[in-house]
């Protein structure tokens, strides 16, 4: 039993409510407190070419990570190094398509305070989940996933 607690990495939360949340607060800030900072012939086009990388980025990684039979809920074993599919380009391509999603929706509204809660967001995923995580996979497959993170960053 102490093995298989033992066996994930621990983040402080889990992203989607993170990124989830923080949106919520940077909408809801934005309506009480309006301010455009873009015209919509310009974010709404840019909302729609985030909103499709963000779904890409997503789908590709929770394809690959099916086809690895490896969890995609942090609180769960990872069972394998994924290195397909979007995971060429990105370490983490889940957090980069909430992020996305996120930038996206932000745009849409144009929600200037959800861009403002966004670098604290970051951070706080940074810290609480991906360094977490990584310390948690480096424990768990050694070289394996250290050859992978010289190969591939962390974000894009």
């Amino acid at each position: 039993m102490n093995e298989q607690i033992a066996d994930k990495p621990g983040v402080i939360a889990f992203p989607p409510a993170l990124y989830g949340v923080t949106l919520a607060i940077g909408v809801g800030l934005s309506f009480f407190f309006p301010v455009r900072f873009l015209p919509l012939s310009i974010s709404l086009p840019l909302a729609a070419l985030v909103l499709i990388a963000a779904g890409w980025f997503s789908t590709s990684a929770f394809r690959t990570m099916t086809r690895a039979q490896t969890a995609i809920d942090p609180e769960k074993p990872a069972t394998a190094i994924v290195s397909d599919g979007a995971f060429r380009f990105s370490r983490n391509p889940l957090y980069l398509s909430l992020m996305l999603l996120y930038i996206g929706i932000s745009l849409l509204l144009n929600a200037v305070w959800a861009f403002a809660l966004l670098l604290p967001l970051l951070a706080v995923v940074q810290l609480g989940v991906i360094q977490r995580e990584e310390i948690y996979l480096e424990r768990k497959f050694g070289d394996e996933y250290l050859r992978y993170k010289t190969q591939v960053r962390r974000w894009l």
